[in-house]
């Protein structure tokens, strides 16, 4: 007899493990900086419109399909229709990259996070140089926070073709990293499970201590007023259409193959349509949400910074123009500064390379995204707070629950297909099948944790999960819709759940979130065009800067490897199923 499909617990369970893998770093990391780039509120128009018309329906129909097959990607693909099954092999290569890559944040977070019970925090101050003599020259010319990432976290070369050797420290993080994953997979829905319950609240828990001490925190108006005044003449960029489309499609974690497989033990009569609109509105609110955070602790930072800088410009002139202590102030500051130019011109000249220029707006001005906001940002306004310890292992806690959320929908991606096989699954237990990928993946994922790994990480980041996924999620409606056929889809629907579906589940999924994603696939590849040769940036530890490089051939053959090996996989094996057809036509034709 056919062993039985394991189910989630409850369908509780089940949203939180869709939360606990939409919910992500990304959310934290690249919504704000997205509303820093295109308007602040204003990009919110955009963004509420793209959940509408392109998240909530693709959600919805990577559920629906896993219910529906009640298999993982490579199966309910497979099922739908013959010459499909290299969708799901493409998503489960494109989440074999995502593991490969993605836990490494999570060894970043463990590293921080245990550096976080020291006092004062390593990053706070600048360590001495080996003659005790002063600061370490990098670390003056950079900043302690860049200093620790660049140097002590990453040890980084100076470029890509200098590999360097895999630093221990690091290492040793990716397989505590990899192991908990493994304890949180190793029983499958049972223990994934129970396990989501903390992965998917614990984040929001920290982020409303957070949100409570960024907003009582001098200058986080600042940072709250940047955020929130709409820029309007934004509506009219269309980069801020795409990257609100963009970051929709991927902060979902649509073409994966995580939903599906999640969806797959589900009771057929589960109401995926409410869950899939729960769901996108959590992340969404979320995302809004960790803005208020990070923009109230950002205005806090760039505060502290311009009210720094004026103290040492003040100090600066007060004792070379043997001025009156507390004479200067940043309202009269250009004033003065003015008339000393005039009356003491020679005296002044001297000065001026030492003096800088102060502004607070362009303190708010500075955009980042990404693991800069994570592990240098936020780190350098943590070391300014109050029992900056705690803030530092609450910040750190939040993104490993945050990260290992999503990694437990990465591995649920590639072993559903895999436990689902009858071949694999007969000659080993999935405990084996678990450990075997986790084992592979760090292995793999060593190379992230040489001196040159932070390089190859960016690859893959910007590489290895773009143009493939929009390929992934446009083959996936066309095949629902046109293939598999939309009114057979909505009879399947209907018999599981006894609802009918609404005509705008139908428009969205037949035409327009089809055209949307197409429109994403042009600009993505007009954009690369347009770039010409790809560039990344290599810290320079001289200057103490991050400088823009030229890829290497043997790196640009890779990002096209990246891209090839999981988009090829689609047309290959729909050309592979075609041969095999007319192999078996061919020998079952009459011999004459």
């Amino acid at each position: 007899m056919e062993k039985a499909r394991p189910l989630w617990a409850n369908p509780l369970q089940f949203v939180f493990a869709c939360i606990s893998y939409a919910v992500g770093l990304g959310n934290v990391w690249r919504f704000p900086y997205l509303c820093q780039m295109y308007g602040g509120g204003s990009f919110l128009v955009p963004y509420i419109i793209m959940l509408i018309v392109e998240g909530m329906p693709l959600l919805y129909l990577e559920l629906a399909v896993g219910q529906r097959m009640r298999q993982g990607s490579i199966g309910a693909w497979r099922t739908i229709s013959p010459y499909l099954s290299g969708v799901g092999v493409a998503s489960v290569v494109v989440s074999f990259f995502l593991s490969m890559y993605y836990n490494v944040i999570n060894a970043w977070a463990f590293w921080y996070l245990f550096h976080s019970f020291q006092d004062p925090l390593p990053w706070s101050v600048c360590p001495l140089n080996g003659n005790h003599t002063g600061y370490d020259e990098e670390c003056e010319k950079a900043s302690s926070t860049q200093y620790f990432w660049y140097r002590k976290t990453l040890n980084i070369s100076p470029s890509l073709q200098e590999n360097g050797g895999v630093q221990w420290e690091p290492a040793l993080c990716l397989l505590l990293a990899w192991l908990v994953v493994y304890l949180c997979i190793l029983r499958g829905t049972e223990s994934t499970g129970k396990v989501v319950y903390f992965t998917a609240s614990l984040p929001y828990c920290v982020l409303i201590i957070y949100l409570v001490r960024g907003l009582t925190l001098h200058g986080a108006t600042n940072g709250l007023m940047y955020m929130f005044t709409p820029k309007i003449e934004q509506l009219a960029n269309p980069k801020a259409w795409i990257n609100a489309a963009t970051q929709i499609f991927f902060s979902l974690g649509l073409g994966f193959g995580s939903l599906i497989a999640f969806a797959s033990y589900n009771e057929p009569s589960n109401n995926c349509q409410k869950h899939a609109i729960i769901v996108s509105l959590i992340n969404s609110f979320t995302s809004i949400f960790a803005s208020i955070v990070t923009f109230s602790i950002y205005g806090f930072k760039a505060t502290f910074n311009y009210e720094n800088c004026l103290k040492k410009v003040s100090l600066l002139l007060t004792n070379t123009f043997d001025l009156e202590d507390g004479f200067l102030t940043a309202s009269n500051l250009e004033q003065v500064k003015g008339y000393l130019a005039s009356a003491y011109p020679s005296k002044y000249s001297e000065m001026f390379p030492h003096i800088k220029n102060c502004s607070l707006e362009s303190e708010l001005d500075t955009a980042v995204q990404g693991t800069g906001l994570a592990f240098i940002v936020y780190t350098e306004a943590i070391k300014n707070m109050e029992v900056s310890q705690l803030w530092s292992v609450l910040y750190f806690f939040m993104l490993l629950m945050l990260g290992i959320g999503s990694m437990l929908g990465n591995t649920a991606a590639i072993l559903t297909p895999l436990t689902d096989s009858k071949i694999i699954s007969s000659h080993l237990p999935k405990e084996a099948i678990s450990g075997l990928v986790c084992l592979v993946n760090c292995a793999i994922g060593m190379v992230f944790t040489m001196e040159a790994g932070n390089y190859w990480f960016d690859i893959f980041n910007d590489y290895a999960a773009t143009l493939s996924l929009l390929l992934i999620v446009l083959v996936e409606t066309i095949g629902v819709c046109y293939v598999y056929g939309l009114r057979r889809f909505e009879s399947d629907l209907k018999a599981m759940t006894g609802r009918a579906v609404s005509w705008y589940w139908k428009v969205m999924w037949a035409g327009v979130s089809p055209l949307l994603i197409v429109s994403l696939f042009v600009f993505y590849l007009s954009d690369y065009i347009l770039t010409g040769t790809l560039k990344y940036q290599a810290w320079d530890a001289s200057q103490g800067q991050l400088v823009t490089k030229d890829y290497p051939a043997y790196a640009l053959a890779v990002i096209g490897l990246l891209v090839a090996s999981s988009t090829m996989c689609i047309p290959l094996a729909a050309l592979g199923t075609f041969v095999r057809r007319c192999l078996k036509r061919g020998d079952a034709a009459p011999v004459a």
